[in-house]
């Protein structure tokens, strides 16, 4: 259990990190995108020969339309967040990705038939309150890069709550399977549309920005990834809650030290609103299931 705990933090803090990166690579958004999803996938099949776990192919293809779908949403998931990351202050893009559980919150009973109680409506304006906070008030940059730059983040959250709700029905596949095949299908998905709308240039990266898409291809996509997902059958969903929030605080704190980013007053009460809503969402959730349970 101990092993496993100190395991998850390792891998909220790289996750927390991948914004520091993103801001350095000298490439659009779709096309670092395209990057992760193809050095993760082969970063994790690499992983999969070395500890000799075999793919399921039989359980990919019965699960293979969730699979496509909630690939594409994962490529448009990270354009978008990288978007966000270029137009707003890290903080901003990161708390604003965190209105995802506010959407799925929303969804779940329309999706997954889960019973939608007053707390967790509570918490969900709580969270709204906070989201209007932070678009109210736009440091650093200009209002309207600002406000762009959230609601990139935004549409990150919602695709990213897609993406969680869709996983719900993946059926007989492990967490490698499942995510080696998203971001594979992420990958072959972004390819033609970006060749469709722009010219790739990863001929003319300079060495920051090729150690950066490296560092996030390999360690923030693929071991973050692997790192989570062993992590998930050997901890209660409370804890899995709980320790989430290491990966924005972290981030926060990130862009505060080496980008000299600060929030003001409002943004640090609209930041703890949205966090706070999700993290008593998250653990009212988790305590029914183990209601349930018992």
């Amino acid at each position: 259990m101990k092993n496993s705990k100190i395991t998850l933090i390792f891998a909220m803090l790289i996750f927390g990190s991948i914004g520091l990166f993103v801001r350095n690579i000298n490439l659009p958004s779709t096309q670092i995108a395209l990057a992760r999803g193809a050095i993760g996938s082969i970063f994790l099949i690499l992983i999969s020969y070395v500890t000799k776990k075999k793919i399921s192919w039989k359980s990919i293809k019965s699960n293979l339309i969730i699979l496509l779908i909630s690939g594409i949403a994962i490529g448009f998931n990270w354009i978008f967040l990288f978007e966000s990351y270029k137009y707003t202050t890290i903080a901003n893009a990161t708390l604003s990705y965190y209105f995802a559980p506010v959407i799925i919150t929303f969804l779940s009973p329309f999706v997954l038939k889960e019973r939608l109680t007053y707390q967790k409506v509570l918490c969900t304006i709580a969270a709204m309150a906070g989201m209007f906070f932070i678009v109210g008030v736009g440091p650093g940059s200009s209002e309207t890069n600002h406000v762009l730059g959230i609601g990139f983040g935004l549409a990150a959250a919602a695709f990213y709550a897609g993406v969680v709700l869709m996983n719900k029905f993946i059926k007989n596949l492990t967490g490698l399977e499942t995510t080696l095949m998203q971001l594979s299908i992420a990958s072959v998905v972004l390819l033609p549309y970006i060749l469709a709308t722009e010219t790739i240039k990863y001929t003319g990266l300079d060495i920051k920005s090729l150690i950066f898409m490296m560092f996030v291809g390999i360690i923030n996509t693929g071991l973050a990834y692997l790192l989570y997902f062993s992590t998930i059958p050997k901890l209660n969903a409370q804890t899995l809650a709980v320790y989430s929030y290491i990966d924005p605080i972290f981030a926060i704190i990130l862009s505060s030290i080496f980008l000299r980013e600060k929030m003001t007053l409002l943004q640090v009460i609209g930041g703890v609103l949205i966090l706070g809503s999700t993290f008593f969402s998250e653990l009212i959730s988790a305590k029914s299931k183990n209601t349930e349970k018992v």
